[in-house]
């Protein structure tokens, strides 16, 4: 008989790197794989990190010659000019547990070094010395808490819990490194030395100061890419069918502030000089468009490395898109672009644009953009990115910036969101979502910026986010819903169409948010003020005021009708609708509409939007001009019909609701060890991806305070009555085989066993009825609700927790709820309001109502288990019975694997 143990029970391991997780050097030397990353400097550009091999002996005695001799002291606390052979073998051969050292490069050349060396000797066995350096002309770029943060991460892994360095007296800055990392450090002076510890344990300070430097780096990342002093052309061309003199051709209509090189065979293009190769322009180059085929783009990284270019654009197709082929030479190319220091967009991009006067850059094919605006677009199709750039221009629709990042094998949406978190010139941001990539790290930012600013999102085609899968259009129903729970998690506002999207941005960009749902409709239709009002109340809209002024409504009555309703201290927004019989004087009806909104008591407080003559988009007699001519804030939003009026300002009604909503107060969940969880986990993983027992799941959750009704396992009859009058009557006794729990006529279960013989006889039955050699015996729980809380790993969505009824009927019905990991407290609280069968929580019929805290902490300390240890890839408790008394989880299931490749966790990474 197998009893769950307690968590005081199991063993603590010091984990080492998996067998599994091994990479090999270029020489074949093995090293942890995971432990080698493309991370960003503070000024935006890419270093390679990776663990050191004794095959990196000669470029480490090269960095360390480049050091100059001011750097070489404060590293070695004295004159170090070459380093002792018999050392460099010292700092190249490591154990990757007790002896790591991660090398920077750029290049072929070492930039930085990082080391950390355990102190067991010393009688510290959690504690290891840590020491780092950066070459000269690489210092001031953030590299030193970058290092910090991975060694951390490797230390962490390895069992450590401390980090301590010795610092020279005279070496302040690295001090502040330490700080600057996010760690809590206590120092202790020595004459010249300054003895340093602090503990290297994630907590909220630390990850709130990593996330803080990833959006700074990202962000400037992006600014390299949208912001250029120089350009360059690779590829010009002066044949004006090709793709190279195109570029250079928007380019230098747009303006472009800054210089632009074309780089090609012939000797000018559209009268400009041109240069053969990027090397030889004399000038620096921010920015390079490539337009080369994929076979020549080795060369062209190597130039680029040369002169110093940040960020490249590759137009060119015949990567990913093709297939395996493709993508792996796709792969190869980001590689090479990451190895070379810099950030692309593509390959197969249209381009990108900022229409900031200083700035004034169109680097993409399209024939023609829109002008300068508060709204930022992010998608990946070229063809898509045409489309919705003439649909802008055509809707009067100004644009701050556009990005298509074709196959999006680098810069993704969610670089670009961290550009627009900071971005003045961007009030709202649009993205066309084809899947998330980093889904936790979408929803981690998306939610900051849409505190801020409203982010729309459309997804490319119904199921365009889902697993594809032997059940093809069931899955993607499912993961479906999951990505729209996940985008509302976030704030991020849903549309179906590209025309909703645009209708949204026109309200959202130019009218304030109302303060309430109550909506006056003010027309000279009564019929498409009805269809308005219908449409209104069914998106959450109350119409509190409905005026008809007849078909032949006079401007000067329009407006004193409008300005009526602005204001009415009982309306927060106001449709006008506006289509007359016969033909009338615009210009003269928007005058008096404009006139009606700036006459108000309050003018630019309410939202006011119009179905003016039809018109899609901004009328130029509605618009606001700014001084490049393109509306701006205050100019008033039309709708070709009533509906999309009214869909649009619920759209922003609904935003305003969400944003209102305080931020979730943080909560602290008390009985939780996750170190012990941690580390039985990683000791677990040694086996592999599985399954875990019963008793190893009971383990796991215990130490994060999730008690599983106690049980015992029994293989004979002995065994089973045993376990019985230890649990104490009455109890049940259960087959635990995937055929037979959850089935809706229980036939895997004996329940309400109440003394020894009703055991035996159950036990036997069972084993003979599934053929299971080992049963459950179980104490019986109080009767309640029935409900499942499950976790899982969502191909497009990442790490989601699902709550619903158990039992195979509610889940073949789809009655759950979703949201993605970390929950908040509000996350919770909708993830039990949202099933159609929630009311049955609440009671009713003789029934007590379920003891819903109780279920909100489980679920807290669920979300709290998956985030924290991301090799647990799959929970599931089920069933749970929810009564007034509390909650009893009478099975679980947990399922461990390596840490996805997408995890939000850990030291930050270019994915």
């Amino acid at each position: 008989m197998t009893e769950a143990p307690t968590p005081d029970d199991a063993a603590t391991p010091t984990t080492t790197p998996a067998e599994g997780d091994v990479a090999r050097a270029a020489d074949g030397e093995r090293f942890p794989r995971h432990w080698a990353a493309d991370v960003l400097a503070a000024d935006g550009g890419v270093v390679h990190l990776r663990p050191i091999t004794p095959s990196d002996a000669d470029a480490l005695v090269r960095f360390h010659e480049g050091l100059s001799e001011r750097t070489r002291y404060l590293r070695y606390f004295g004159p170090t000019p070459t380093l002792p052979p018999r050392e460099v073998v010292r700092m190249t051969t490591v154990d990757y547990r007790n002896r790591v050292a991660l090398l920077a490069w750029l290049g072929d050349d070492v930039i930085a070094m990082g080391l950390y060396e355990g102190l067991a000797s010393a009688g510290k066995p959690h504690s290891a010395e840590v020491a780092f350096v950066v070459a000269d002309e690489h210092q001031g770029r953030g590299l030193g808490p970058v290092l910090l943060e991975h060694l951390a991460g490797a230390a962490a892994e390895n069992g450590f819990t401390e980090f301590e360095a010795e610092v020279l007296s005279e070496n302040p800055n690295m001090v502040a490194v330490f700080k600057a990392a996010g760690y809590q450090i206590s120092r202790a002076f020595d004459g010249s030395t300054v003895h340093v510890e602090f503990k290297i344990d994630p907590t909220d300070a630390l990850t709130s100061v990593r996330n803080a430097r990833e959006r700074a780096s990202e962000a400037r990342s992006i600014a390299n890419l949208l912001r250029p002093r120089s350009v360059a052309v690779i590829g010009a061309s002066t044949d004006p069918k090709k793709v190279g003199h195109v570029l250079l051709k928007n380019l230098l209509d747009a303006g472009t502030t800054g210089p632009v090189y074309p780089v090609g065979q012939a000797r000018s293009v559209n009268g400009i000089r041109a240069y053969e190769r990027v090397i030889d322009i004399p000038d620096p180059v921010d920015l390079a468009v490539v337009a080369v085929p994929a076979s020549g783009m080795t060369d062209v990284l190597d130039d680029c490395l040369v002169k110093g270019v940040k960020t490249l654009v590759v137009v060119s197709s015949g990567f990913g898109e093709l297939g395996p082929e493709g993508l792996e030479t796709e792969r190869a190319l980001v590689r090479q672009v990451r190895a070379h220091g810099m950030r692309l967009v593509g390959p197969n991009a249209l381009g990108v644009v900022n229409n900031d006067p200083e700035i004034a850059l169109n680097a993409t094919l399209a024939p023609s953009i829109p002008g300068p605006g508060r709204v930022g677009f992010f998608c990946q199709s070229g063809a898509l990115g045409i489309a919705i750039l003439a649909t802008a221009a055509q809707r009067n629709l100004g644009l701050s910036t556009f990005v298509s990042a074709g196959n999006r094998a680098d810069v993704s949406g969610n670089d670009i969101l961290q550009y627009w978190d900071t971005d003045d010139a961007t009030d709202v941001v649009l993205l066309y979502l084809e899947n998330f990539g980093n889904p936790r790290k979408f929803g981690r930012i998306a939610r900051r910026v849409a505190r801020k600013k409203p982010v729309i999102a459309i997804k490319s085609g119904r199921g365009a986010m889902t697993r594809v899968g032997k059940q093809g259009e069931r899955f993607g129903a499912v993961d479906d819903r999951i990505a729209q729970m996940v985008l509302a998690q976030a704030g991020v506002l849903q549309v179906d169409t590209l025309s909703d999207l645009f209708d949204a941005a026109a309200v959202l960009a130019h009218q304030p948010l109302p303060t309430g749902p109550r909506t006056a409709i003010v027309g000279n239709s009564s019929v498409i003020a009805s269809l308005a009002a219908h449409t209104a109340r069914n998106s959450g809209l109350e119409v509190v005021r409905q005026v008809d002024l007849g078909p032949g409504v006079a401007h000067d009555d329009l407006a004193d009708a409008v300005g009526a309703a602005l204001d009415d201290a009982e309306v927060d927004s106001v449709i006008v609708v506006f289509v007359p019989p016969v033909a009338v004087d615009a210009a003269e009806y928007a005058r008096a509409l404009m006139g009606a909104v700036a006459g108000c008591s309050a003018p630019g407080s309410k939202p006011i939007v119009t179905t003016f003559l039809a018109v899609e988009g901004i009328p130029d007699g509605l618009s606001v001009p700014g001084e490049a001519g393109t509306p701006t804030r205050g100019s008033i939003p039309s709708y070709p019909t009533p509906e999309r009026a009214a869909s649009a300002l619920a759209l922003s009604w609904r935003y305003a609701c969400w944003r209102d909503r305080p931020d979730s107060a943080a909560i602290e969940l008390d009985g939780i060890s996750a170190e012990h969880a941690r580390s039985y986990v990683r000791e677990l993983m040694s086996d592999g991806p599985r399954e875990l027992t019963a008793v190893e799941t009971a383990t796991v959750l215990a130490w994060y305070g999730i008690d599983i009704v106690e049980f015992r396992e029994a293989r004979t009859l002995h065994e089973a009555s045993a376990a019985a009058r230890e649990l104490g009557f009455p109890v049940a006794v259960k087959a635990t085989g995937p055929d037979w729990v959850g089935r809706l006529d229980r036939e895997g279960a004996r329940l309400d066993l109440g003394d020894a013989t009703a055991v035996i006889t159950a036990f036997a039955e069972l084993q003979e009825l599934t053929g299971e050699t080992m049963l459950h015996v179980q104490k019986m729980a109080s009767k309640g609700l029935g409900v499942c809380i499950k976790a899982t790993e969502d191909s497009s969505s990442g790490s989601v927790i699902s709550f619903g009824l158990s039992g195979r009927l509610f889940e073949s019905l789809g009655d759950r709820s979703y949201r993605a990991v970390p929950l908040t407290i509000d996350d919770a609280h909708d993830l039990l309001a949202e099933p159609r069968s929630a009311e049955l929580l609440a009671g009713g019929a003789g029934e007590a109502p379920a003891d819903v805290d109780s279920l909100i902490d489980l679920l807290m300390r669920v979300s709290a288990l998956v985030d924290e240890i991301p090799e647990i890839r799959g929970v599931n408790l089920d069933p749970i019975l929810s009564s007034a008394e509390g909650t009893a989880v009478l099975a679980a299931q947990i399922s461990i694997g390596p840490v996805p490749a997408l995890a939000d966790t850990g030291p930050r990474r270019l994915r």
